[in-house]
């Protein structure tokens, strides 16, 4: 194949590659081993993300006049570059992760969901929290709710449809009442007892003439 045509087989590649692509990574993989390089790929692979190695030229072209024009600045030196399909996120984080046993990659820039970011860039953005991830939190927090609610849907169904009657209230006993009703008998009795006695004079006895 003429050196021309495959120099456009490679730029139509990178093209396809960019179709339906939500991000666009660039990173530095110098200094990584074959080792390492075949257990970054595993995991992009794992997660449909295509991760590739283009000379900078090729990549130039490709990327020129489409929404990931502004990484061009960036291809100088060797470059891999990452596309992610599910989440915008996926190679970011994937590479984040990977810098602990692979201090030697590093972040080149890239470009999410249309906008670009630089290398520290970057790094801020695979620490954000995916869609999945966030969903799974906003879950859990209802969960407790949704647990009471079903349980009280599964009261009403045991009894028939109908919501059991709320227990009556008992009437409040306070110790006043009870105090006056003790009171009251006893204030009748001194009633009773306390009756007027007529006044008796002393009267000097009647003399039998």
């Amino acid at each position: 194949m003429p050196k021309i045509e495959l120099k456009q087989t490679i730029i139509n590649e990178i093209k396809s590659n960019m179709e339906n692509a939500k991000s666009v990574v660039l990173v530095d993989a110098r200094g990584l081993t074959v080792a390492q390089d075949t257990a970054l790929r595993k995991r992009f692979r794992e997660a449909n993300v295509c991760y590739k190695v283009y000379k900078n030229s090729m990549m130039d072209f490709a990327f020129k006049d489409s929404e990931f024009g502004d990484l061009c600045e960036h291809l100088a030196g060797p470059s891999a570059v990452a596309f992610s399909y599910d989440d915008a996120t996926t190679a970011a984080k994937i590479i984040e992760k990977a810098f602990k046993e692979m201090p030697k990659l590093e972040f080149k820039a890239g470009v999410i969901d249309g906008v670009m970011y630089d290398a520290k860039g970057m790094e801020v953005i695979a620490k954000i929290p995916s869609r999945e991830e966030l969903l799974s939190k906003l879950l859990g927090s209802f969960k407790s709710p949704m647990s009471s609610f079903a349980r009280v849907i599964k009261a009403i169904a045991d009894n028939g449809g109908e919501v059991a009657p709320a227990e009556e209230a008992t009437p409040e006993v306070t110790a006043e009442p009870v105090a006056e009703a003790i009171e009251a008998p006893a204030q009748e009795v001194v009633a009773q007892e306390t009756v007027e006695t007529p006044e008796v004079t002393e009267t000097s006895e009647e003399t039998v003439e």
